[in-house]
């Protein structure tokens, strides 16, 4: 079962945590997952994909252009009925991390994706709205976003088995 993770990543920060992700989801039996840095998308996996996960720096507490112009842009994709989730990583504790991902979930929800997160119901770590970290907490937080991998990549294949 396939899954994409689309980002994009100016200093190498946030591909890293996309990284993560990744190898959360592939800790989870029968799920392929391909990263891909939102210039350089292959829109047949996208649309073989059951979830669709999107990763994004912060800039002046809001998602980068780049992915905005990704989903204003593309006509050649289907989202519609993927299961998706939202990651953000940031410079400081308060520069709006939460915000680019509803964003994100805003932009998805046009698409007609279902959104999840894993939330509270799993237990700790607690993931309200998606993974998110920041400059001084990148390192201690790649186990945050492990678990958010897993638990969309178990969430998928729950919904599409």
């Amino acid at each position: 079962m396939k899954i994409s993770i689309v980002y994009y990543s100016k200093t190498g920060k946030t591909k890293a945590m996309a990284e993560v992700v990744a190898a959360g989801m592939k800790e989870v039996e029968g799920i392929e997952v391909c990263l891909f840095d939102v210039d350089h998308v292959d829109i047949d996996y996208i649309n073989e994909s059951k979830a669709v996960i999107f990763g994004t720096p912060t800039y002046y507490a809001n998602m980068c252009w780049q992915i905005k112009k990704w989903f204003d842009e593309g006509g050649k994709y289907n989202l519609s009925g993927k299961l998706g989730a939202a990651f953000a990583t940031a410079n400081v504790p308060q520069g709006g991390a939460d915000v680019a991902i509803l964003t994100l979930v805003q932009h998805m929800m046009v698409k007609g994706m279902m959104v999840y997160s894993g939330g509270t119901t799993l237990g700790q770590p607690f993931l309200h709205l998606g993974a998110a970290a920041w400059r001084d907490t990148f390192e201690e937080n790649k186990e945050l976003f492990h678990v958010f991998g897993k638990r969309i990549a178990a969430k998928t294949k729950e919904l599409f088995v």
